[in-house]
């Protein structure tokens, strides 16, 4: 029997309260119209415009978001760089170097 195959809903740079919000409102109706495999939110700019923090970060998680990526702007708020190291969802940069904060794939 073949694998079935995987759809993946990307969410490309989600900006501020708002960009945050409207994702919040919206994404249980497209998780259920769409019934993606795999839900994937670029989020360096969620938190006021630039950076993202912990507490945004665990709130896209819990709203069904399954891994953020990040962008030049991933370590703007330095409170994210320990919550980089715990948490194996989140993707900095594939051009950041291995030494900083976070991992560079997620499965």
């Amino acid at each position: 029997m073949p694998d079935a195959p995987a759809t993946i809903l990307f969410v490309g740079d989600l900006v501020g309260g708002l960009g945050r919000r409207t994702l919040l409102g919206l994404l249980p109706g497209l998780r259920e119209r769409l019934d993606p495999t795999f839900v994937v939110v670029n989020g360096e700019n969620v938190a006021g415009g630039l950076g993202i923090t912990p507490k945004i970060a665990d709130e896209l998680i819990a709203a069904g978001v399954d891994a953020i990526t990040l962008g030049n702007h991933a370590y703007y708020r330095r409170e994210i760089f320990g919550y980089l190291e715990e948490r194996d969802n989140i993707v900095r940069p594939a051009n950041y170097l291995q030494t900083q904060p976070g991992r560079g794939f997620c499965v």
